[in-house]
């Protein structure tokens, strides 16, 4: 945990920690996991898809639990929070990594495609924060990482719903962070490039990501660990006065 005293634990270590991880299933998500898990945390590996949950949890082992969550539902999300601390008994970090994506041109965008990609990544996120904040709030502690993206900072073509879903999700990282930031919950966003998950990979293949990686100053895409790394740093105890923060993981991209 942080200490206020100047003595900070650089270990990482996360030992007796309870973290929700939503979208946990795989990608991202899976990687936060498993890193949380690496260093002493037990995770509540939540997402919409049941088998996915079950194998990650199942690949932590003891640390891990599975729940299903449906996050932009905000009846899902009251139980299945309900059942995480029931299970655990408190919960220390969340991470909200859920997440989807529809792409288009804007003038043919549907609105559905939109409310989705809104529902998820920006109204979800809001729903854990609101749901495991009031635990958090009762302890007097929390953390409370966001996963945005590069989209938030800067325009990305066909990207109109996502670019506005993410750039809403830095806002609302800012707004708890100040509200909450005095009562014990620092909430910080981590916005990675693109991240080389089994759909980036897919995505990005051939001359098309040859040339996006062209743009990129340290010419690569991210890896799933990349982002990890950082979520494992704003969960730690090193980064207790880091609180409102958008740590970018984009290998210099959003600075050209």
């Amino acid at each position: 945990m942080d200490n206020a005293n100047g003595s900070i634990d650089l270990s990482f270590n996360l030992g007796g920690q309870v973290a929700v991880v939503t979208g946990g299933g795989s990608g991202i998500g899976a990687a936060i996991v498993r890193a949380f898990a690496t260093k002493g945390g037990r995770v509540a590996v939540v997402d919409l898809d049941e088998e996915r949950a079950e194998k990650q949890a199942a690949e932590i082992g003891e640390p891990g639990a599975a729940f299903t969550c449906d996050v932009a539902d905000e009846r899902s999300v009251a139980a299945t929070v309900a059942n995480i601390v029931a299970h655990f008994g408190h919960v220390d970090i969340l991470v909200n990594n859920a997440g989807v994506s529809f792409l288009g041109p804007a003038e043919e965008l549907e609105v559905r495609a939109w409310d989705a990609t809104l529902a998820v990544n920006l109204t979800g996120a809001f729903l854990m924060s609101q749901a495991v904040g009031r635990h958090m709030l009762g302890a007097g502690r929390g953390k409370i990482i966001n996963i945005a993206s590069q989209a938030a900072t800067v325009a990305l073509r066909e990207h109109a719903a996502y670019c506005a879903s993410k750039a809403g999700l830095l806002g609302l990282t800012r707004a708890l962070a100040y509200e909450w930031g005095g009562r014990g919950i620092t909430v910080n966003a981590i916005s990675p490039t693109i991240v080389m998950t089994e759909l980036g990979r897919r995505a990005w293949e051939g001359p098309k990501g040859d040339a996006m990686k062209a743009l990129i100053p340290t010419g690569r895409f991210a890896e799933p660990e990349d982002v990890a790394a950082a979520a494992l740093f704003l969960a730690s105890g090193a980064a207790g006065m880091i609180n409102g923060a958008d740590i970018v993981v984009d290998g210099g991209y959003t600075i050209g």
